[in-house]
């Protein structure tokens, strides 16, 4: 069996793109936003040469992972897109791909960035997966996870031989030194479930979104603190909403303890302020609060 060679292939720190090639089967590992694609596209080909890549992977259908894939595929054509059925469906409706378009419109304009091409109605999935799918990418074979909670089309990728997961920020955003965000969009407790099922997993090594790879002795701590965060988070947010903090006042106290550092390389500041406000929301839903 061969082994992978992992390359960090991001433009910005707020890109998620990973190339994992064995010499002769290259995957990309989600893309990053559309203003760096171009960019992105051709580092990738100077990474490859002459030779193919063969599939893109998408863990889900969020505007930084996915962007950039257009751009790729300008250079790659015969690259299959692989992603989650729900990702499909989003890349497919015209307020999505708008809401998606605005975003990274914002991101670029924040760090002072000039025009760029959008290809956003470019983006197309060749292979839909579900959970259990298999994904045989020359002599490995891909086992897909799927990890609601960030995302309803949130899905991760298993290779069982060599005990590596490709990652789903389901499981939580780490920020590369000692944190870990919780990142529930869509359900804490589907976001709990899909934690503890990634733990299950015989895992030694995995390949976190905007990061990149982590030794044995990270990927424990991502994985204990990843689960723990998603817990006292929750708890924390529904004990201000009792004690009759308003939205604003939670967004600015998890502002002030996760907005920091490296967080703030990686994650532009209007998607910030969107998803914690979204992030509160569930867990007022889901508290019944």
């Amino acid at each position: 069996m061969k082994d992978f060679k992992i390359t960090d292939m991001r433009i910005n720190p707020g890109d998620a793109g990973y190339l994992i090639d064995d010499g002769e089967t290259a995957i990309l590992y989600d893309t990053g936003f559309g203003f760096t694609g171009a960019e992105m596209a051709k580092k990738v080909k100077n990474a490859l040469g002459d030779r193919k890549l063969d599939y893109i992977f998408l863990t889900h259908s969020h505007y930084d992972h996915v962007l950039a894939a257009p751009h790729i595929l300008r250079l790659y054509p015969d690259a299959k897109v692989v992603a989650g059925e729900y990702a499909a469906t989003i890349f497919a409706k015209e307020s999505a791909r708008n809401l998606m378009r605005k975003l990274d419109h914002d991101a670029a304009t924040d760090l002072g960035l000039g025009d760029y091409e959008d290809l956003t109605d470019e983006l197309k999935v060749d292979i839909t997966v579900k959970e259990g799918d298999i994904i045989h990418a020359g002599e490995h074979e891909f086992e897909v996870i799927a990890l609601p909670g960030h995302t309803k089309c949130s899905i991760a990728f298993y290779l069982r031989e060599k005990k590596l997961l490709l990652g789903s920020e389901t499981m939580g955003v780490y920020n590369g030194e000692d944190n870990v965000l919780p990142f529930y969009l869509v359900s804490y407790k589907m976001t709990l479930d899909s934690i503890e099922k990634a733990q299950k997993l015989d895992v030694k090594n995995i390949l976190v979104p905007h990061v990149g790879y982590l030794n044995e002795e990270e990927t424990a701590f991502y994985m204990k603190r990843g689960k723990e965060n998603a817990i006292s988070e929750a708890e924390h947010i529904a004990s201000m909403l009792r004690a009759g903090k308003d939205t604003e006042e939670i967004f600015e106290d998890f502002k002030s303890r996760f907005y920091k550092g490296k967080m703030v390389e990686m994650y532009p500041l209007q998607a910030m302020i969107l998803n914690t406000h979204i992030i509160i929301d569930v867990v007022k839903r889901e508290f019944a609060l």
